[in-house]
């Protein structure tokens, strides 16, 4: 069996570096993940770990792989957004929003919304790229299959799920089968497999290339608001009203782990970057972390005094949040469990948080009609992004953290832009990942 590494790729968020290798004819791709990288590194002492730890990497390649580590420190040092100002006002729809989410490289976002339609937008411009039409009613969970960006899919209250094209706007399939509202949904990260939850209680898994059905995961008692897939995509969470999360493999459809201890609804679950763990907020007022290969609650983060209504982890998953109907939001240490800072000055209930890319700031939405954007490091409020006129319940950020989406009752979108933004995006292509050729 022959095996060659042909090339790197360099992963910004969260760090690592990519091998593209060939094996007997068929080209391959390995993560070496990064996530602990600091930029007080011993880069040395960490090449001879990567060389030694990996046998695709031998010692000819050092030069190579410390000119990528550099590369990712230099990512590292580069200066923080700390000042974002309204770009755009998109009236977006003549009814409610319900989410926006952007592809990978941010150069475009999806809006969804009551008025039973998703639009695809350009980032940079402003400009409605399509409106992706047909489902009878509100179109409610919105994404991106990232990180390709070129499908879309959008579940409705009309019980269907549609899959997209991204760049034309055309119709691939309709995914029927759920009894009654669809309002969660994802794709893998490999693009492969769609994930659906209902309010019929069920998940189900469909496959992307024919849009046929693969499984429907029963065992939920009530219904599934939650679900998301671990980075390999052989896992799923879901977390439902009947106050349990439960793992599934996605391979058999079968229920590996039941997360019990919840004493009310959850509201929001999601895997950590590296699969090992995986968080629960709830309508208890409480969030677990959770061992997945143990199936065990590790913690329970007691701080909120009302509902905790999401919960993230940062890109390497060094640390989580959780947003809460109390108007705060918690930022927590994972490997501590210590709250490195409690994010206080919203006047109204926090429905959803986002960590930037690079895991140093963080947005929180609020019913206050406002967003804040807050220092990871200090705990520090930089800015108030005001100017909507209802509550905000959705806000993302792109790859790079330069830019920032706001969606609104008020049925608009805002686009906000850094200061230090660049001024001329780079092509999409180019930015999620760098190519190092080997030509041997």
């Amino acid at each position: 069996m022959s095996t060659k590494l042909k090339k790197f790729l360099l992963r910004y968020y969260p760090p690592g570096i990519i091998l593209q290798y060939e094996r007997d004819g068929v080209m391959k791709q390995k993560p070496v993940d990064l996530l602990d990288l600091t930029p007080d590194v011993d880069i040395e002492n960490l090449l001879t770990q990567m060389i030694r730890q990996e046998p695709l990497i031998s010692e000819n390649r050092r030069p190579a792989l410390r000119q990528l580590v550099q590369r990712l420190l230099d990512k590292m040092a580069e200066p923080q957004h700390h000042s974002f100002s309204l770009f755009k006002v998109l009236r977006a729809h003549i009814l409610p929003l319900t989410n926006c989410a952007f592809n990978k490289s941010g150069d475009r976002f999806i809006t969804g919304s009551y008025d039973r339609t998703c639009k695809v937008w350009n980032t940079y411009t402003g400009e409605e790229l399509f409106t992706l039409e047909g489902h009878k009613n509100v179109v409610y969970a919105i994404a991106f299959n990232n990180p390709y960006g070129d499908k879309v899919i959008t579940g409705s209250f009309d019980k269907t799920c549609k899959l997209w094209d991204a760049y034309t706007g055309q119709l691939y399939y309709t995914l029927k089968g759920h009894q009654t509202e669809i309002v969660c949904l994802s794709f893998n990260p490999q693009s492969t497999i769609i994930a659906t939850g209902s309010m019929d209680n069920t998940a189900k898994l469909w496959d992307v290339e024919t849009g046929q059905e693969r499984c429907t995961l029963l065992g939920h008692q009530a219904e599934i608001v939650s679900l998301s897939f671990n980075t390999p995509g052989d896992l799923l969470v879901t977390g439902s009203f009947d106050h349990d999360s439960r793992i599934w493999d996605v391979r058999t459809g079968q229920c590996v782990h039941v997360l019990q201890g919840h004493r009310g609804e959850v509201s929001s679950t999601q895997f950590n970057f590296s699969g090992t763990l995986c968080l629960s907020g709830s309508i208890d007022a409480t969030c677990r972390l959770w061992d997945i290969r143990a199936g065990r609650c590790l913690s329970v983060k007691q701080g909120h005094t009302d509902e905790v209504l999401d919960v993230s982890f940062d890109s390497t998953g060094q640390k989580f949040v959780s947003a809460s109907a109390d108007g705060t939001a918690r930022v927590y240490s994972t490997t501590t469990g210590v709250v490195l800072h409690t994010l206080a000055g919203h006047e109204g209930e926090v429905s959803k948080v986002a960590f930037n890319p690079q895991g140093t700031r963080l947005l929180t939405a609020s019913s206050d009609k406002t967003c804040r954007l807050w220092d990871c490091e200090s705990g520090d409020c930089l800015q108030l992004l005001e100017g909507h006129s209802d509550e905000i319940f959705s806000c993302a950020f792109n790859y790079d953290g330069d830019f920032v989406i706001t969606g609104s009752k008020d049925n608009t979108c805002r686009i906000w832009k850094a200061l230090t933004a660049q001024a001329a995006p780079v092509p999409a292509l180019a930015r999620p990942t760098t190519a190092f050729n080997y030509n041997e």
